[in-house]
């Protein structure tokens, strides 16, 4: 049985994700406040950025799509899941980068239609028995991967649900904690959990736990925690992607770590599986029983892409069911891959007349600190100032990257050395520990008669 209730717990556990703290993009109508939704600086980019919002709701994007191109470390990571953010709750955003599509075991084509299929949600209604509440407690029993021993992989949960009126402590197997992972459910959210579908909802944080929260991140607003038993019959809401519905009818099926752990599927979908998921999905949004949510398709590095992706993409901006797909480069004007043509950004001319495009800028010594000091709140990372000065030192002679992967193993050091908070001597010395891309260069240079060539 997947679910059950039971008396003991497990142990703590937290899941952080690098753009965790973006909850959109910052915006008071259209204009771009300097810090808000996690969000610092890139003024003009965010308002950019929330105009293309305002055309995807109201029907006038199609047909077109997105280039966001700057220097690395400016944020375009950020300002893609800022839009998806701003479009709606249940919006998919699907993040690959280009060389993914080189490197994939499948036809460049279906990765790219997988992909595509991923980032269209299909919100799905149904009468099922559910659980239902606030988080109290949660804990994820982890294991290491089979296949590599120095990865945590979850294998099980415990959760203590409750109501107004009741609670009730639950265990449940793989399957489930894997989705309390990848939604990032924690104690104050308010969950629906399906046990015969397999499926868990976070519907947001409760009124009480948002009101003792200190630093309040996220833009939802607070539920109040419900009423009645735990364990009810219910209207239970949850959004499928279009390649998910495709794997579900697919009889060639999928090995189970790639639904897990979101590992590359190994095998092609057939076009009639496909034609069968969109016949069943249209009928059911005739019905009322489902609606359909187009989502973002971020494809990180574009210019690794090559003439025959531009194309199908091209092709793909134009049909019905389509996401949003938003396109990042820092390169400048260079081949495009697979021709001797030299194009700004290494993107087709015919493809650059279709996207709207934002430019983002180096950002201010301000703007690194503030980013440096949200990262390490979204860590739970506490800096002495000295420490969040010479990060932002850091940040500015080397890249805001590299300052930002020093908190994680300063933070180390700082335990190590009984402090709870990371001091500047932290920072120093994992900074002679961890060189940046300069210094790597550098070194590279000093001994490069002994490197293999």
């Amino acid at each position: 049985m997947p679910v059950r209730e039971v008396p003991e717990s497990l142990r703590e556990w937290e899941r952080i994700a690098a753009h965790s703290h973006i909850q959109g993009l910052g915006l008071d109508g259209l204009e771009p406040k300097e810090i808000a939704d996690g969000m610092v600086g890139q003024l003009e980019a965010r308002k950019a950025a929330g105009l293309i919002v305002r055309l995807v709701k109201e029907g006038k994007f199609a047909g077109r799509a997105v280039l966001i191109a700057g220097p690395p470390g400016t944020g375009k990571t950020a300002l893609a899941i800022g839009i998806a953010k701003e479009l709606g709750k249940d919006v998919p955003f699907v993040p690959i980068a280009a060389s993914e599509i080189f490197s994939a075991e499948i036809k460049k084509t279906e990765f790219l239609t997988q992909a595509l299929r991923k980032a269209i949600g299909v919100r799905i209604h149904e009468l099922r028995k559910i659980y239902e509440g606030e988080v109290k407690e949660i804990s994820i029993e982890k294991e290491a991967h089979p296949y590599n021993p120095y990865m945590q992989i979850p294998v099980g949960a415990t959760i203590k649900l409750a109501t107004k009126d009741e609670s009730k402590k639950l265990t449940m197997d793989q399957s489930f904690a894997v989705q309390l992972v990848q939604q990032g459910v924690e104690t104050g959210d308010i969950i629906q959990i399906d046990v015969d579908g397999g499926r868990i909802v976070k519907l947001g944080k409760s009124e009480e736990a948002a009101k003792e929260k200190k630093v309040e991140i996220t833009r939802e607003k607070p539920l109040p925690v419900p009423s009645g038993k735990v364990l009810k019959e219910k209207e239970f809401v949850y959004v499928l992607t279009l390649h998910q519905l495709d794997m579900a009818h697919s009889r060639s099926g999928i090995d189970m770590f790639s639904l897990l752990f979101g590992g590359r599927e190994r095998k092609e979908i057939e076009a009639e599986t496909r034609k069968e998921v969109d016949e069943m999905v249209r009928a059911m949004v005739q019905e009322k029983r489902a609606e359909i949510i187009p989502g973002v398709l971020f494809i990180d590095e574009c210019s690794m892409l090559d003439i025959e992706t531009f194309a199908f993409l091209n092709r793909a901006m134009e049909q019905e069911l389509a996401p949003i797909i938003i396109f990042a480069t820092n390169r400048g004007i260079a081949k495009i891959r697979g021709t001797d043509q030299v194009s700004p950004h290494s993107l087709p001319l015919d493809l650059l007349d279709r996207l709207l495009i934002i430019n983002t800028r180096p950002y201010t010594t301000k703007e690194i600190r503030k980013i440096l000091e949200i990262r390490a709140g979204a860590e739970k990372v506490e800096l002495e100032k000295e420490a969040l000065d010479y990060l932002t030192q850091i940040g500015e002679k080397a890249s805001l990257r590299y300052a930002i992967q020093l908190i994680a193993p300063a933070f180390e050091l700082a335990k190590e050395r009984k402090s709870k908070k990371i001091k500047k001597e932290h920072v120093q010395e994992v900074e002679k520990l961890f060189v940046d891309v300069k210094r790597s260069v550098e070194y590279l240079k000093e001994f490069e008669k002994q490197f293999l060539s």
